[in-house]
């Protein structure tokens, strides 16, 4: 698609699930892209495979639980490519499961927003301003339909933080050219989700895509990936604007 071709997007959790799909549709929109892993092994691969959708791709590597990671992270993005026109802010952990929910560790909470949160508030510090410097820039971070599971609460809790810091940063990028909202994308069959989710990891596409190529007026809302199962992306791009 016209609108995505030649721009520069960040992927963070690349290589596998969620962050692969949408990697790989954006490659297939002309999208040049930054794959992150924890180790650029992991995506390297994907980045060949993508390569031959006549895309640039850079893999880069960090673990966003370690802050100093994070910060080489950022400095390497800055001098591999010339901007970051989108971003997916993907990546996130899931502790395990606990029937005993008065007993979970507060290490397991401190480990989830280190990563689910707070690395990713850093990512979006970091590129934001420029995007709006620019005057165009897309942010989508990856939120959680999970409810009344406090057995999953560290990973829920922090979903829930990352959430409300898109709704309360989408007023301040108003008439910016820049938009920031929230993707759930629904229970898939993941290395996370289990192969217990109803849903197959594919079916992320095309509503991943919705946010990144609808005007930049449209910031600060929740978009549900499984709205748009069996949509081309046209027609989840028509029925987006309906729901406006």
């Amino acid at each position: 698609m016209k609108g995505l071709k030649e721009k520069w997007a960040l992927v963070t959790g690349a290589s596998r699930g969620i962050g692969k799909e949408i990697a790989t549709a954006l490659s297939t929109l002309g999208c040049n892209l930054i794959l992150h892993s924890r180790t650029v092994e992991h995506t390297k691969t994907l980045a060949e495979s993508l390569s031959c959708n006549g895309v640039h791709t850079v893999s880069l590597a960090a673990d966003l639980s370690e802050p100093v990671q994070v910060t080489n992270l950022l400095l390497e993005i800055e001098n591999a490519v010339p901007r970051i026109d989108i971003l997916y802010n993907n990546a996130a952990i899931m502790p395990p499961y606990h029937e005993d929910i008065w007993n979970i560790p507060a290490e397991e909470f401190r480990q989830s927003f280190e990563t689910n949160v707070i690395s990713q508030i850093r990512i979006c510090n970091a590129l934001i301003p420029s995007m709006i410097e620019r005057r165009w820039g897309r942010v989508i971070n990856l939120v959680s339909g999970i409810d009344k599971q406090p057995q999953l609460a560290p990973y829920a809790i922090s979903k829930a933080a990352f959430q409300k810091f898109t709704h309360d940063l989408a007023p301040l990028l108003e008439n910016s050219g820049v938009a920031i909202n929230a993707l759930d994308p629904g229970w898939l069959k993941t290395d996370m989700g289990s192969q217990e989710a109803p849903n197959p990891v594919d079916s992320v596409i095309p509503g991943a895509l919705v946010p990144a190529l609808l005007p930049h007026s449209v910031s600060g809302r929740e978009f549900k990936a499984q709205d748009y199962v069996g949509m081309s992306i046209e027609q989840a791009l028509q029925h987006a604007e309906r729901r406006m």
